[in-house]
């Protein structure tokens, strides 16, 4: 199992340089890097695409990735715009979490009607796979051409299945999701054909917690766990050693998955 960590503060507090903890984090030996997308809840966490493309710009060999974006507070040819941008910056190395987003503060900051988030984000996501895969559609055109990249769906409940069927891999929260549960959904997700599997946001309050829930992914097998820290937390260099390093040219995990349009649970 690959670790990975998060890249910006999201406990009470001002934001720090990225760019710092980027190549910390990256210097430890963390194999990927993420952000998420936290608007109208108090404090400062820097836009996704900002976060990454600072990362991207003193790091190398780092997968980086969203977990997650919220696509409904967007219009789709805007944030398919801002994608196709950050492509430019981070390579292959982009990965994109997509979620309808699981908290009203989110929506209410941007007048966006938090109850229809699951069928707009199911008609957003059509669009956005045909303006990222083709540069464009017949209202938009954005670039020349199109890019590949991983689409992840940030989902819970009885969604995890959808995450199996119709994306490139699943991103499941381990923020307020006990071990046992995420574990259980792991299976189902497994049980319908699923590829790639990443838990994030695992806490790392109690580094021996930490461990024991890092050990049950790992067996459970999960391909990814990103864990959550930042500074004035735990030793990054503590952190990384709960995990052993994968055999060098490892593959990062499987990342199939044909287009969707389905809509999805929560995340984000």
């Amino acid at each position: 199992m690959r670790l990975g960590a998060t890249l910006v503060r999201l406990s009470p507090g001002d934001p720090y340089p990225v760019a710092e903890w980027a190549r910390r984090l990256a210097g430890e030996g963390f194999e990927s890097l993420w952000t998420p997308e936290i608007v109208g809840r108090g404090p400062l966490v820097p836009d996704p695409c900002v976060t990454l493309a600072v990362a991207a710009a003193v790091t190398a060999g780092v997968e980086l990735g969203t977990a997650t974006v919220q696509v409904p507070l967007h219009h789709p040819a805007d944030l398919a715009h801002r994608f196709l941008s950050l492509a430019q910056v981070c390579g292959d190395r982009l990965t994109l979490g997509l979620s309808p987003g699981s908290t009203v503060d989110d929506h209410a900051a941007l007048d966006v009607d938090f109850g229809a988030r699951f069928r707009v984000f199911g008609a957003h996501v059509e669009r956005l796979r045909t303006l990222l895969a083709d540069g464009g559609d017949d209202r938009a055109r954005l670039a020349p051409h199109g890019i590949a990249v991983p689409l992840l769906l940030g989902s819970w409940g009885a969604n995890v299945e959808r995450a199996a069927r119709a994306f490139d891999g699943w991103l499941a929260s381990g923020y307020r999701t006990s071990p046992d549960e995420i574990v259980e959904a792991h299976a189902r997700y497994r049980a319908a054909g699923g590829g790639r599997a990443l838990v994030y946001a695992v806490p790392t309050t109690d580094l021996g917690a930490t461990r024991d829930a890092l050990a049950r992914y790992a067996e459970a097998g999960f391909d990814d766990a990103i864990v959550l820290i930042e500074p004035g937390g735990p030793d990054p260099a503590a952190v990384r050693a709960l995990v052993g390093r994968p055999v060098s040219g490892a593959a990062a995990g499987p990342r199939p998955g044909p287009p969707s349009s389905a809509p999805d649970d929560r995340a984000g």
